[in-house]
């Protein structure tokens, strides 16, 4: 994934992907829900949205924190907790759908809602049956590699997308999105600026830098640290997140279709 935050590292919880940290719990009476170690995992900054099975006798859970989602497991005796990824033998981690379906899937249906509310700038044909959704900054390398992407879908009148501006990534980025956003034709000033860095003659105005501060603390309130954010929908209507400049496969994915 490419992108310009620094990593958040959440508390001890904060694990490669590859390998998962045994949190041995001990074990107070608890008259909560959740059993003793998942209510430890709790008081260490988890928030806990589910329980799903898993393999070999443990008991998972969909968790989160810092807008990261994680998976927990309950050892068959009860007495500790292992926060990782567990893969099968094919390779796949098998707390990938449960994650969607109970901590990400909610997530993202409710931001698809907030987003529309908010200020964005379509660029595309208002027909399209496609529409994407992206946070964008005038100063990410990676927001204007996104829009060179997706040139052809948007050019083909397949899909629309709407770009909410922010200013996370330099000192300037808020006066540049505002700036953007003031233009006479701000679809116009956002395919100008990543397409030869020009910025519009336009000044911002109190209004637009409105706009890009709601916008921004949309992001903020979302927990999302980096630009390009981009959603979309699939084929059932499931709203999906794909941080940074997204792999060609996952492009058609997000468009679709595969390049007109």
């Amino acid at each position: 994934m490419q992108n310009h935050a620094p990593r958040i590292m959440p508390l001890r919880l904060a694990l490669p992907l590859a390998a998962g940290i045994a949190l041995a719990a001990s074990l107070p009476a608890a008259a909560a829900d959740w059993p003793a170690p998942i209510q430890t995992l709790e008081q260490q900054g988890l928030t806990i949205h589910g329980e799903f099975d898993a393999p070999g006798g443990l008991k998972g859970y969909a968790a989160s924190i810092r807008g990261q989602s994680v998976a927990a497991y309950l050892t068959p005796d009860g007495e500790h907790a292992v926060v990782g990824t567990l893969i099968d033998a094919q390779g796949r981690d098998v707390s990938a759908e449960p994650l969607e379906q109970l901590v990400d899937g909610p997530k993202n249906a409710e931001l698809w809602k907030t987003m529309a509310e908010h200020h964005w700038v379509r660029e595309g044909d208002t027909d399209a049956s496609r529409v994407v959704y992206t946070f964008s900054d005038p100063n990410c390398p990676y927001c204007r590699k996104f829009w060179q992407d997706a040139q052809p879908w948007v050019e083909s009148g397949d899909v629309q997308i709407r770009h909410l501006m922010v200013g996370i990534l330099k000192a300037d980025s808020p006066e540049k999105a505002a700036a953007i956003l003031a233009a006479d034709d701000p679809s116009a000033a956002i395919a100008e600026h990543y397409r030869t860095g020009a910025m519009p003659d336009s000044e911002e105005t109190d209004q637009s830098e409105q706009w890009v501060a709601d916008n921004t603390q949309v992001m903020r309130d979302a927990q999302l640290y980096a630009t390009p954010v981009i959603f979309y929908q699939d084929d059932d209507g499931e709203v999906h997140k794909v941080m940074g400049a997204p792999s060609p496969n996952k492009l058609n994915t997000i468009m679709g279709s595969d390049s007109p």
